[in-house]
């Protein structure tokens, strides 16, 4: 049991190791503003090509016993450099419907042929 202990400690500190010392991405913009009543506005921009922007507001919607409920309906796009050096963008939308997102690299749903 001692012998497990010993092992896994060893392994602990083998993993706490860091393999090589990177710079943090630098951010060169960044903007982020919430309204008291629940809206937002908030994007970032790196120095490595990565942005990011959304926005959120409140919607009325009924919920299953036709009660009024609020929800946050989401709306933003981001941005990397994917492995190929080019930027890849997806833009994206969430509400009482789910999360959605649109872009080159997001699979598509195939239609279903009846």
């Amino acid at each position: 049991m001692k012998f497990l202990i010993v092992v896994l400690a060893f392994v602990a500190i083998a993993a706490a190791v860091p393999v090589g010392e990177k710079e943090p991405t630098k951010i060169l913009r960044s903007e982020f503003d919430q309204k008291p009543e629940g809206p937002y506005v908030f994007s970032y921009e790196t120095e490595d090509g990565s942005s990011r922007s959304e926005t959120g507001e409140l919607k009325e919607t009924l919920d299953e016993d036709n009660k009024p409920h609020n929800v946050v309906v989401v709306r933003g796009a981001f941005s990397y450099v994917n492995s190929d050096g080019k930027i890849e963008t997806i833009n994206y939308w969430a509400d009482e419907t789910g999360f959605h997102a649109e872009g080159d690299s997001v699979p598509k749903t195939p239609v279903a042929r009846i």
